[in-house]
């Protein structure tokens, strides 16, 4: 095996291929060869460091220089200074630019993350098998296969206390013992990846960086239930983690750790993949076992439920892919290590993509009870602007909005259902000062009317009804009474709606009502939006005192809203009946006469 002084690990998940990594890769192979130093250093292309607002990321080990907002013009000055001189390009250095703060470790957005579902990610090739066998890949299922009884691998799983990650927070090991407990010809695992929350982006990195350790796992779960089939449910919108599943999945069943009589042990697994089109309603596991089986993708009612009577009508476990993520670590570090991570109910670690106003968009891994203010000022880097931070929501269109006021809450299960808000599957998105929370509340109705599959009327009648109201609040046609009217649909439809989806559709409302009661009924009573986003609200006007008469407005706006003449003296104004609120009157004005009325 050839031995490398240097390895270059440049990011090839979905953001980064985005701003041309793969030409930065075929850039650095070129520059390599030009200088002869292929013999002594290896490109590696990786999943997702995490930092997606400065990619594309490269990272050179052994000093783990950590360079961001790579362009393919910087590549011959890192690799003749950096792989050749011994010296760090300074500037392209993430945060602190002194050079003994280069490391990846000390970067304050890596510094209080705790990687464990996310331990490969960035780390190795996800399309070679042998490295994430390098890094104990398949060593769990090795283990559980030799050495563990299923019931064991269950108990392992239970004492862990892991709970889903895909929303629900349903107990791991329990789920498996319901299906373990039945009696079937056939048994079936599946995984959820088709994460459908806006924003989100947790599974899509993991099956993007390191797909062995989805499988890995869910070989470990048909050994511990009784199945011999899984199913990989995945949206078709994601194409890069396709393809790596499926070269992942090859690579499994060439080297024996898929398919018949895996390790001599008898116990035999296959998997395949299910590409969804991208229905938000496919997340909910019935409905999703509903799609896998040929059907339109609609839930059942429950119960029975799947570890009973699931897909096919067989007993079947459904985890999404961060929780299956985590199982090879728990199986080999114990379920002890595991319990000895996060909060008193909420154990392990948790992935976000934090996004919104914030300065670190990107996916980050904490422990369990880190509290929002370290997650959006320490590891976010704060707010741009110097802007104060207002609300954060979690969970997406099925959470809630977290206030200012409830900032140093810790972030487990129990504290965001306490909260108005839930985990969800890790979507979070951080809103300053300028954002109205009754428009929030609209952006994420607009989505799950957008998305209910229709089958019950709460889900299909309710939230459209609730986005009515909405939509009259904020084009200031609102009336008190329909405050009153929204809460009690709100209740009706969680009560009543048949799956989760329309159970949870309410949240983004009812949370706002609870903590911004204040922006509704200003919208309501005195026809204003606070923030200043809602355009009907707003008028621009045009400060005469200030204004030199220049025309520049006038010339500017694309509707010709704005009338006047300097030599006339004619005073310029803003016509309110044609403006359309886009605002270039205010942007393009030199002299700052124009101001946004609220």
């Amino acid at each position: 095996m050839q031995l490398y002084r240097s390895h270059v690990l440049v990011c090839g998940g979905t953001g980064c291929t985005a701003s041309d990594s793969v030409k930065i890769i075929e850039e650095l192979e070129v520059r390599i060869k030009e200088f002869n130093l292929q013999e002594e250093v290896k490109v590696v292309k990786t999943g997702c460091f995490g930092l997606c607002a400065e990619g594309p990321i490269m990272v050179v080990y052994p000093e783990g220089a950590m360079y961001t907002m790579v362009k393919v013009e910087d590549v011959k000055e890192i690799v003749e200074e950096h792989l050749l001189k011994g010296r760090i390009v300074k500037r392209l250095l993430q945060g602190a630019k002194a050079e003994e703060d280069a490391s990846i470790e000390k970067s304050d957005f890596f510094k209080k993350q705790m990687r464990v579902a996310l331990r490969n990610c960035g780390v190795i090739n996800p399309e070679n098998i042998d490295e994430y066998i390098a890094f104990d890949g398949y060593k769990a299922l090795a283990k559980v296969l030799t050495e563990m009884k299923p019931e064991e691998v269950i108990e392992t799983i239970k004492k862990s206390n892991l709970r889903g990650r895909g929303g629900g927070g349903f107990p791991t090991g329990l789920k498996w013992e319901f299906a373990a407990r039945q009696e079937s010809d056939q048994k079936y695992v599946c995984c959820n990846a088709d994460e459908g929350d806006p924003g989100a982006f947790m599974d899509r990195s993991i099956l993007e960086g390191d797909p062995h350790s989805v499988i890995e796992a869910m070989a470990i779960a048909g050994y511990a239930i009784g199945a011999n089939q899984g199913y990989i449910y995945v949206r078709a919108e994601y194409p890069i983690a396709v393809n790596r599943l499926n070269i992942a999945i090859k690579a499994a069943k060439e080297y024996g750790l898929l398919g018949k009589n895996i390790f001599g042990t008898g116990f035999d697994f296959d998997l395949e993949i299910r590409l969804g089109a991208g229905a938000f309603v496919c997340g909910e596991e019935t409905a999703l076992m509903t799609s896998i089986e040929g059907n339109r993708g609609e839930p059942r009612p429950r119960p029975p439920f799947p570890a009973v009577k699931g897909l096919w009508g067989k007993p079947t476990i459904l985890n999404n892919v961060e929780t299956y993520a985590n199982i090879p670590q728990i199986i080999l570090k114990g379920p002890e290590w595991f319990n000895s991570i996060g909060t008193e109910k909420s154990k392990g670690t948790k992935v976000f993509a934090i996004g919104g106003k914030i300065n670190n968009t990107g996916l980050v891994e904490i422990p369990m009870g880190t509290t929002l203010r370290e997650v959006v000022y320490e590891i976010g880097g704060g707010i741009p602007g110097g802007k104060k931070f207002k609300a954060a929501q979690t969970g997406g269109p099925s959470g809630g909005c977290i206030p200012a006021e409830h900032i140093d809450a810790p972030i487990d299960y129990d504290s965001l259902i306490q909260l108005g808000s839930m985990m969800g599957s890790g979507g979070l998105i951080v809103m300053d000062e300028d954002t109205c929370m009754v428009d929030i509340a609209k952006f994420f109705l607009e989505f799950t009317v957008d998305e209910s599959c229709g089958k019950c009327p709460p889900c299909r009648i309710g939230t459209k009804r609730m986005y009515e109201i909405l939509e009259r609040i904020i084009d200031g046609k609102g009336e008190e009474e329909d405050i009153e009217k929204l809460e009690v649909l709100a209740k009706n439809i969680k009560a009543s709606a048949l799956c989760g989806l329309g159970q949870t559709a309410p949240n983004p409302v009812l949370s706002t009502l609870r903590y911004f009661r204040d922006e509704y009924i200003a919208h309501v009573r005195d026809k204003k939006c606070p923030a200043g986003v809602c355009k009907s609200m707003m008028k621009y006007v045009i400060n005469n005192e200030i204004c030199k008469s220049c025309g520049i407005c006038a010339k500017q706006c694309p509707v010709s809203a704005i009338s006047g003449d300097r030599k006339t003296q004619t005073p310029y104004v803003i016509d309110q009946e044609k403006c359309i609120k886009c605002g270039v009157c205010m942007e393009k004005c030199p002299f700052k006469a124009i101001f946004k009325n609220v």
